[in-house]
C-alpha cells in the first residue's frame, strides 16, 4: 500500500492479473461492445467522489462494466438514514467508513481492482492529486457539498478532463455532461458570489430547468435546506448509476452521440416522461432566470412550512 499525499492510500497498485476470469466475468458485455472496446474499458481510470447513494452505485455499475481502476474519496460513515436508498447501508455497515465499506463490496466482485483512496473527502488543496492519471470524473457528492463540488469540476475543467453529474430527483433523473474545450460547470451554472442557497437553487434549477419532479412532491416540508436534509429514493440512484455509467462508456470509447452543457437531460419515471433543455449561457439565460425566481419562492415556502425554518434562509436575488 502507497501513502500519497492528502492521505491518499493506494490498493493494489499494480497491473491487473490478466486471464480467461476477467473475460468469463464480463463475457455478458460483449456484443454491446467488442472485445477490444472491453479490454480499453479495463484499462481507464475512473474518479468518483462521493460513495452514498448516487455513487456507491456509480462504483459497483462501473466494475461490472469491468473498469478495474478507481480514485475514490469519500470522508462519511453509513447511518441508518441511508438505509432507503443506499447500497452499502446495512444493519452491519452503520458507524462504519463507506469508503472501506464499499471498497470490500468491490474487491468481492473483483480482487483485482486498482484503487486510490482519499478518506479524507476533495477539497480545493487535493483536486490535483484526486483527479490524477483519471480518465473521467463521475459526480457522487451529497447534493449539498456545493463548495467541493465546484472545487472538482473546475479542476475536471482545467485539466481537460470529461465530467459527468447525474442527480435523483424524485422517482427520475436529471443529468448533464461537461467536456473539455465546451462549456465549464461554472459558466453553465454561475455560482461565484452568490450565498450557498442561492448555489444549491441553481443547481437544482440548473440540472432540471423542467422541473419534472416537482409536480408529485407530497410534502415540501421535508426540504430542510439549514440541516442540509431532502427526500430521495433508490429508484432515483439506480437511474442515475445506470444513465451515468452509459454516458461514461460512450464517452471512454468515443462512440455515440454525446450531448454536453448547455443540453440537460430529466428522464422522469413517474409521470414517463422525458425532457431534453437547451439553455444557452446556462443560468443567465433570460428564460432560466425566471425559473431561478420561481425556485426561489418555492424553495421560500418550503422553509416556511418545515420546523425551525425562518425567512433569513432564502436565497440572495440573482
Amino acid at each position: 500500500m502507497r501513502l500519497t499525499p492528502y492521505n491518499a492510500t493506494s490498493m493494489n497498485d499494480g497491473n491487473s492479473q490478466s486471464g480467461d476470469k476477467y473475460l468469463d466475468e464480463v463475457s455478458r458485455n460483449l456484443g454491446w461492445v467488442t472485445s477490444g472496446e472491453q479490454e480499453r474499458l479495463r484499462k481507464k481510470r475512473v474518479a468518483i467522489a462521493g460513495l452514498g447513494g448516487v455513487g456507491g452505485d456509480h462504483f459497483l455499475t462501473l466494475i461490472r462494466l469491468g473498469i478495474e481502476r478507481f480514485n475514490l474519496s469519500d470522508f462519511d460513515s453509513f447511518e441508518t438514514v441511508n438505509f432507503n436508498r443506499q447500497t452499502g447501508a446495512t444493519r452491519s455497515s452503520v458507524g462504519r467508513p463507506k469508503l472501506d465499506v464499499m471498497i470490500k463490496l468491490a474487491l468481492d466482485i473483483n480482487p483485482n481492482l486498482d484503487i486510490r483512496r482519499f478518506p479524507n473527502g476533495v477539497t480545493t488543496e487535493n483536486t490535483q492529486a484526486f483527479l490524477t492519471d483519471v480518465d473521467i470524473y463521475i459526480d457522487g457528492l451529497d447534493f449539498f457539498a456545493v463548495n467541493a463540488r465546484r472545487a472538482v469540476f473546475s479542476a475536471c475543467n482545467r485539466m481537460k478532463i470529461p465530467a459527468i453529474t447525474a442527480a435523483p430527483l424524485g422517482m427520475g433523473v436529471a443529468w448533464l455532461n461537461f467536456l473539455p474545450g465546451r462549456m465549464s460547470f461554472e459558466e453553465y451554472f454561475r455560482m461565484e458570489g452568490h450565498s450557498e442557497s442561492e448555489q444549491l437553487v441553481r443547481f437544482l434549477v440548473g440540472l432540471a430547468p423542467s422541473a419534472l419532479h416537482s409536480s408529485y412532491l407530497v410534502d415540501p416540508s421535508t426540504i430542510d435546506l439549514k440541516n442540509h436534509k431532502g427526500p430521495s429514493t433508490r429508484m432515483a440512484c439506480q437511474m442515475c448509476a445506470g444513465v451515468a455509467g452509459t454516458e461514461a462508456l460512450k464517452i471512454l470509447l468515443g462512440r455515440g452521440e454525446i450531448q454536453s452543457a448547455p443540453v440537460s437531460l430529466h428522464f422522469d419515471v413517474y409521470l414517463n416522461r422525458f425532457k431534453r433543455s437547451w439553455l444557452p449561457w446556462g443560468n443567465a439565460n433570460p428564460l432560466q432566470r425566471i425559473r431561478l425566481s420561481i425556485g426561489r419562492k418555492k424553495l421560500l415556502n418550503a422553509l416556511v412550512e418545515s420546523k425551525g425554518s425562518n425567512r433569513n434562509s432564502v436565497p440572495d436575488a440573482a
